[in-house]
C-alpha cells in the first residue's frame, strides 16, 4: 500500500451478489423468488443473494450463494448482466449489487437455506406485477434479467439452456413463445430451425408418447450454429398477431 494512501479518506462500502434464477414451467418464463427470513425487509420475497466474501471471486460467490438459499448446485448459463449502486437501496449501508442471470433447465427440489425463509417458483409477470412485494430494487433487477434474456434468446442464442441435451422442436419452440410472450406458426418455427445444418441435430430417437397418443416427436439436440446467434427472429407487431415466425 501506497504510504500516502489513507483508506479512511473513502467511504465504505459493501458488495453483495444478486441471482436472478430465470427457467420454464408449464409453457411460462419463472423465477425463483426467496422469502427473506432476517432483516431488512424480513418477511419479504427477493432474489437470491448476500455479500461476497472477501476470499472469493464474484462468480465464486454468486455459484455460494445459488446453493445455499436455493439448494441449486449448478446452472446451464450463469453471467453477470448488471450493477446497482443507487443510495439508499440497501437500508443497512452503501451497498453495491453485481446481479447475475442464471438459467436452469429444471430446477427440481427448490430449498431455502441459511437466511431465507421459504423460496417459490412463480412466473415472471406474477413476480412484477404487485402480487410478490420484492425487496430493495428486486424487482428492477428482475425486470433487467427479463429484458436482457429477450434479447439474448435472438443475438445469443440461450433458448437451449433452457431444455435438456435432447428435445423436440415443440419444446424449443415453447421457450421461444414464453420468453416473448408471442405465439409462433409451428410449421414456420420447424422451417427456420431446419433450413440450415447446424441449428438441430437429429438423435434417431423419439420422446415418450404423450396421453392422447399418436407418433411420439423426434428428438434433436442442439448444433454447433447456436455458438453465433439464434435462429429465430423476434416478430414484428404484425407477425405477432398472425402467430408466424
Amino acid at each position: 500500500m501506497p504510504q500516502d494512501y489513507d483508506p479512511a479518506e473513502f467511504p465504505a462500502f459493501a458488495v453483495t451478489v444478486d441471482v436472478v434464477i430465470l427457467t420454464m414451467s408449464e409453457g411460462r418464463l419463472c423465477v425463483l423468488l426467496v422469502r427473506r427470513g432476517i432483516a431488512p425487509f424480513e418477511g419479504m420475497w427477493a432474489i437470491p443473494g448476500g455479500f461476497k466474501r472477501p476470499t472469493e471471486t464474484l462468480d465464486e460467490a454468486a455459484r455460494r450463494e445459488l446453493a445455499e438459499e436455493t439448494g441449486v448446485d449448478a446452472a446451464s448459463l450463469l453471467t453477470q448482466f448488471g450493477a446497482y449502486g443507487d443510495p439508499g437501496r440497501d437500508p443497512r449501508m452503501n451497498v453495491v449489487t453485481v446481479a447475475y442471470l442464471a438459467v436452469l433447465r429444471d430446477v427440481g427440489s427448490i430449498v431455502a437455506g441459511t437466511d431465507a425463509a421459504d423460496a417459490a417458483l412463480v412466473p415472471v409477470t406474477t413476480g412484477l406485477d404487485g402480487t410478490f412485494e420484492l425487496a430493495f430494487d428486486h424487482a428492477r433487477i428482475v425486470r433487467d434479467a427479463a429484458d436482457r434474456v429477450r434479447i439474448d434468446l435472438e443475438l445469443r442464442g440461450i433458448a437451449t439452456a433452457f431444455l435438456g441435451q435432447t428435445f423436440t422442436l415443440a419444446e424449443l419452440r415453447t421457450v421461444y413463445e414464453g420468453v416473448w410472450g408471442v405465439h409462433l406458426d409451428g410449421a414456420n418455427f420447424r422451417r427456420s430451425l431446419l433450413a440450415e445444418d447446424g441449428w438441430v441435430i437429429p438423435t434417431g430417437r423419439r420422446a415418450r408418447p404423450g396421453a392422447t397418443g399418436g407418433k411420439p416427436a423426434e428428438l434433436y439436440r442442439a448444433g454447433r450454429m447456436w455458438n453465433q446467434g439464434g435462429p429465430i427472429r423476434y416478430p414484428h407487431q404484425s407477425e405477432r398477431r398472425k402467430g408466424t415466425t
